[in-house]
């Protein structure tokens, strides 16, 4: 058990939505929770970093990537229940959008592969369906910008 499962108090998690043309940045997960599935990259807040430090530097960690101006997309709640009904982990995930400028992302920290994924064909990826729909207004967002 980590320390953030069965937590007294929701975790602060964010997200970051990497545009490139007509593609988005993926990564693969490398440990639990999702062990090999698919996600935007993103991780924790940590104590005394602000929502646009805590995106910049999670990106940075896991795709050695760095990006310009952050757009704020949206807040995802995710909750999840043991199988007796107690609250396993409790996130209010925030997440940003920004636009590809340069550099090759490379997998660290605690992802094992990073991939440019086309908009058009997402579906192969088995993203989380608020992915898809973070995505959808991310598009939106670096498209007007």
């Amino acid at each position: 058990m980590t320390d953030r499962e069965y937590p007294t108090r929701p975790f602060i998690g964010i997200g970051i939505v990497v545009i490139k043309g007509n593609e988005v940045l993926l990564c693969q997960r490398g440990k639990p929770p999702n062990l090999g599935s698919w996600t935007l990259p993103g991780g924790a807040q940590e104590i005394g970093e602000t929502c646009e430090e805590a995106a910049r530097r999670e990106l940075e960690e896991e795709t050695g990537l760095t990006v310009g101006r952050l757009h704020f997309c949206d807040f995802v709640d995710t909750i999840r229940h043991d199988d007796a009904g107690r609250i396993r982990f409790h996130y209010t995930i925030l997440d940003f959008a920004a636009r590809w400028e340069s550099g090759d992302p490379v997998a660290n920290t605690d992802v094992s592969a990073v991939e440019w994924a086309p908009l058009d064909d997402l579906e192969r990826y088995g993203l989380w369906s608020e992915a898809y729909r973070i995505i959808a207004i991310a598009r939106r967002l670096v498209q007007d910008a």
